[in-house]
């Protein structure tokens, strides 16, 4: 009887599917309840109870959770978010002035920088690996990629329910790193980052054989070693904590480190930083199945950062970085104040650079 009752109330209501995972209310509920694996349980009842009954689901919800299965077939079929031919991860890097020695799978290689789908195929993310890997180079680290052996790391899939679909293709991306012999994988990505440090090696069953690391956590270690060298960068910023990164895996001060070793960068917090941060709006998958309410969180962020003054707004994410530069472009007042969207590894590389 309770399993009729929730598969009907799951019928009329699409509200499970309008959650950015952003991980606020699970931050501050009394009671420590997981409100995201909550909603991963729900949303895998949805796709093995709810929607063979699909008849019986109201349009609006319906188009929603159509635009969710299809991204969970592009993904099946391509190994990517953006159905694109996934041989084209490294097409970002042919604009590089000197492409690394070794960029796509050397075996032997010290570090694994796994891309992402958004940072490797939407064209407005490419500065993120392009400024990333010639970090990497200056520094003299010893990386490669996995080039089109990698495959999505499987979070689109796993927060939509789809959990069974995103186990194999975190096999196949361990499977990959440990052909490399690498002894630690770094992402520009949070969402990489959170999967491979929560949910790899739990599905892996074992320990990996390797560490993960947040690009702002190795470039702060490249820092404390001298190993890199900054200009002037005289400009005024704010950083926005991204909830895979901040809230959900507790790194909130790398990339603070990051931007505060840099001359003449000021930095100066929102209304909402750190734990409290509020979202770009781009997770949980709301961006398919309700791209207008993700505008709307967008630009509750976006006041935020008008408020500070700054001229720069720098996260530590491709998809906060897309979320937000397209914010920028809807609010006049972001405008008018020509207030830039940029990673903290683009601010990096442009204090490097001059």
């Amino acid at each position: 009887m309770v399993q009729l009752g929730l598969k009907d109330a799951l019928l009329r209501d699409a509200s499970i599917w309008r959650c950015l995972g952003c991980d606020t209310c699970g931050a501050r509920c009394p009671n420590e309840i997981d409100v995201g694996k909550v909603l991963e349980a729900l949303r895998c009842f949805v796709w093995k109870e709810v929607y063979p009954v699909r008849e019986r689901i109201p349009d609006e919800a319906l188009r929603g959770i159509e635009a969710l299965r299809r991204l969970g077939e592009t993904v099946e079929e391509t190994h990517n978010i953006t159905g694109d031919d996934n041989s084209l991860r490294l097409i970002w890097s042919q604009n590089l002035e000197k492409v690394p020695e070794g960029l796509e799978r050397k075996r032997g290689a010290e570090a694994v920088y796994f891309v992402g789908c958004v940072s490797s195929l939407f064209p407005r993310s490419y500065r993120i690996p392009q400024t990333f890997v010639e970090i990497l180079d200056a520094a003299g680290v010893d990386f490669t990629t996995l080039g089109g052996e990698e495959w999505c790391c499987g979070f689109p899939l796993y927060t939509a329910g789809m959990t069974e679909e995103a186990e194999a293709l975190i096999r196949h991306n361990v499977a990959a790193v440990r052909d490399i012999g690498a002894r630690k994988v770094v992402f520009t990505c949070p969402s990489c980052y959170l999967f491979w440090h929560e949910v790899y090696p739990r599905v892996v069953g074992e320990e990996m054989g390797f560490a993960v690391m947040h690009a702002t956590e190795l470039l702060n270690e490249l820092i404390e070693k001298g190993r890199l060298e900054f200009g002037e960068f005289s400009q005024v910023v704010t950083y926005h904590d991204p909830c895979d990164l901040g809230r959900k895996s507790g790194v909130f001060d790398p990339p603070r480190s990051v931007l505060q070793a840099i001359p003449g960068l000021t930095l100066v917090e929102m209304a909402a930083s750190r734990e409290n941060a509020l979202c770009c709006g781009g997770g949980g998958n709301l961006e398919t199945f309700d791209p207008d309410l993700m505008a709307e969180v967008a630009a509750r962020r976006i006041r935020q950062a008008c408020d500070t003054g700054a001229s720069v707004l720098v996260s530590a994410c491709p998809q906060c970085e897309r979320t937000l530069s397209a914010a920028v472009r809807r609010d006049e007042r972001a405008r008018r104040a020509r207030l830039r969207v940029m990673d903290v590894v683009e601010v990096a590389w442009r204090a490097m650079a001059r």
